[in-house]
């Protein structure tokens, strides 16, 4: 033998072999971060009214009305009309449509009244506004 070492095959493994551990560690690693770039949402900047109390809600929809007055559908600028049909065609198969409306804290209120309003029109009860939490120490 080599050196001069003697191994004997009845001699038992006392040593941790951690190279399928690190394997598996960086597989695990790089599917995460390539599915990390699909998980992220494309948003509509909206500066949002912070607020202290919140829950998170299911959606079907959400809607983001910019400073300027415009309409986005879940990250598609639409007008009213193309909202109205969109939230039509979701309502003939699913009865139980929510609603999340992010409003710019600059929108007037009668602007976010007329959001609700349309959507009260197409027969959604169930809405919600979005808020960022409020930091609290």
């Amino acid at each position: 033998m080599a050196g001069g070492i003697k191994q004997n095959d009845e001699d038992m493994i006392t040593d941790i072999n951690v190279t399928p551990f690190v394997d598996v560690s960086l597989v695990l690693l790089i599917i995460f971060m390539v599915t990390a770039t699909y998980i992220v949402a494309r948003s509509i900047p909206v500066d949002l009214p912070e607020a202290g109390t919140g829950e998170d809600v299911v959606t079907t929809f959400a809607i983001a009305i910019t400073t300027d007055g415009q309409l986005y559908l879940d990250g598609e600028k639409k007008d009213e009309a193309g909202i109205r049909s969109k939230i039509k065609a979701v309502r003939a198969t699913n009865k139980e449509v929510r609603v999340v409306i992010a409003a710019d804290k600059a929108v007037t209120h009668g602007r976010v009244v007329q959001v609700i309003d349309l959507i009260r029109k197409e027969g959604v009860s169930k809405f919600a506004i979005n808020i960022d939490a409020e930091e609290t120490n």
